[in-house]
């Protein structure tokens, strides 16, 4: 194998790897906030890849800017579903109770999200035809494939918006403080039942836009948040739990090892090399890349 080959497995999976990265930090940021496992995560990014799809085919709208207009109505979603839903199991009480419930209840709404969209759409794949898709930028003997290179530009500048609203804002400072100490933010002042709406709706935002961003390049179908879900889990744990830094790096070494295991398995073995990673970080450092403890960023 050439420099050139190994060069373009890995350029290859770092742009994957930076929509893994977008998908990953909501999640860690669900988790640092509120100390929810959200099991339904992957299916909200599936529904974003949806709606971006809509937008594309119904409105002619480009999937890149689909990818952000999910934005607002997905972080709507989150906070409905957290007062709707999760407000009633999360707060005070037995923690083992109600991480139990927390687990249900998620798990439960990713298969009523899974099922019926389902039951709507059809299982029929789908996909966004757009020029860019099959197009590549060449740098040498390396090749950029356009649509997975504006969707890695992309998923990088909304990862640094929301680390700046996290650590340069007075409202990312309060969810911070909530994530920290719930009870100190709650004699400062401020609501921590709001600031888990804001979390949640944020991380929801955040995964739908990079389902629309990864619709640019790949198949879209009910069921495709099975194929990202564990991939996301991995990424938060990888990088610390509740890092979003962590996460963000998670995901680029998820879609960087993915790449090169495909230089000794084939396609379909390629999370193998990802769970190997995964084993051989918790056995070495089980606190995560980033060391820290329990923190929103």
């Amino acid at each position: 194998m050439s420099v050139s080959d190994l060069a373009q497995y890995v350029v290859t999976g770092l742009l994957v790897g930076g929509v893994y990265a977008l998908m990953s930090i909501g999640l860690a940021l669900i988790f640092g906030v509120m100390r929810v496992v959200n099991f339904a995560q992957g299916d909200f990014m599936m529904l974003g890849m949806y709606l971006t799809y809509f937008l594309a085919v119904v409105s002619g709208v480009d999937p890149l800017l689909g990818a952000l207009l999910t934005i607002p109505p997905f972080f709507l979603v989150g906070v409905g579903v957290h007062r709707a839903l999760l407000v009633r199991v999360t707060g005070g009480g037995d923690p083992q109770r109600l991480m139990d419930a927390q687990l249900i209840l998620t798990l439960g709404l990713s298969l009523i999200i899974t099922n019926g969209t389902t039951m709507l759409l059809t299982p029929m794949p789908r996909g966004i035809k757009t020029a860019y898709a099959t197009q590549a930028f060449a740098i040498g003997p390396v090749l950029l494939n356009q649509a997975r290179s504006y969707a890695f530009l992309m998923a990088l500048v909304l990862a640094g918006v929301v680390y700046v609203f996290l650590t340069r804002t007075d409202l990312g400072k309060a969810l911070r403080a909530a994530a920290d100490d719930p009870e100190a933010a709650g004699y400062q002042g401020i609501d921590v039942r709001a600031m888990h709406g804001l979390a949640f709706g944020v991380g929801i935002a955040l995964v739908a836009a990079a389902g629309g961003l990864l619709a640019t390049y790949h198949p879209i179908e009910p069921t495709v948040a099975v194929n990202f879900i564990v991939l996301m889990f991995v990424a938060v744990v990888l990088g610390g739990l509740g890092s979003i830094p962590g996460a963000f790096a998670g995901g680029l070494l998820i879609g960087l090892v993915q790449s090169l295991t495909l230089l000794v398995l084939p396609f379909q073995l390629q999370n193998v090399g990802v769970f190997i990673t995964f084993l051989l970080v918790l056995y070495l450092r089980p606190q995560g890349l980033f060391g820290q403890r329990l923190r929103a960023v």
